[in-house]
């Protein structure tokens, strides 16, 4: 049984966590969400990718608790710095990521949320949280840093220190969350947000490109952040989407993006 699912359509890469009941991950499930990571990075016809879990009730628990729990400190110190790898990983990849949140979303799983550009949840499905110091442990698969970045470093300790879970509706509110929608129809709402960024509608080598910028100039100073953005304008202006995108204008009609 593949621990994730990949599959594609209309340009959108939908990555499944599959460990069920709660989708915990392992290191094994490391390795195949890694690869499939690469895989959509690689597919010129993937735009956006999607990460999801099995079923209706998790999202992702985290890490597999008692594998850890029996695991020797030098695996789990490798556990983690592939944890931060593969992270890492995913929120450079070039190409817009989007979490749709399915259920709870506790420990790595909503670490694995914060390292996507777009996180959105399915109203009353579960509970969003980091509660690690309830098992005198922290955070570890980049939790202190992304979290904090997302919604400040007070609140970010708190609920850390807390070990706060809370519900989708405070998420959003909170800033985790940017959509919170009902749960019918919700994947298919999803994967509707998803295709509008997959041309012709949408140019998504731009869309990469303002990623770039808004990622790697948010860890700089506004200086080297705008030396970033020089960059990659002058990328975007040599591709072929800002030659359609600007003639489409002074023709007074639609684009016709490739995502080139």
């Amino acid at each position: 049984m593949a621990l994730v699912n990949y599959s594609t359509k209309d340009g959108v890469a939908v990555l499944e966590m599959n460990n069920p009941p709660a989708n915990s991950y392992t290191h094994d499930m490391l390795r195949e969400f890694d690869d499939a990571i690469l895989k959509a990075r690689f597919d010129e016809s993937v735009h956006v990718l999607v990460v999801r879990g099995v079923g209706e009730k998790f999202f992702c628990a985290g890490a597999h608790i008692d594998l850890l729990a029996k695991a020797t400190l030098e695996y789990k110190r490798n556990f983690v710095l592939h944890g931060h790898e593969t992270l890492v990983r995913l929120e450079n990849t070039p190409k817009l990521v989007i979490a749709a949140v399915n259920g709870h979303a506790t420990g790595g799983g909503l670490e694995i949320a914060l390292s996507c550009d777009i996180r959105i949840g399915m109203a009353g499905s579960g509970k969003i949280g980091l509660p690690e110091a309830n098992l005198g442990v922290l955070p570890g698969m980049g939790g202190t840093q992304r979290l904090t970045r997302v919604i400040g470093k007070g609140k970010a300790i708190e609920m850390m220190a807390l070990a706060s879970n809370v519900s989708m509706d405070d998420a959003k509110g909170l800033g985790i969350l940017q959509h919170v929608w009902p749960a019918e129809g919700w994947w298919d709402k999803v994967m509707e947000y998803a295709r509008q960024f997959v041309p012709p509608a949408r140019a998504s080598k731009s869309v990469g490109l303002i990623k770039r910028a808004a990622q790697s100039g948010s860890e700089s100073s506004l200086a080297e952040g705008l030396a970033i953005e020089r960059e990659v304008a002058q990328q975007a202006f040599e591709s072929q989407d800002a030659a359609e995108g600007l003639k489409a204008f002074l023709e007074k009609r639609k684009p016709n993006f490739a995502g080139k």
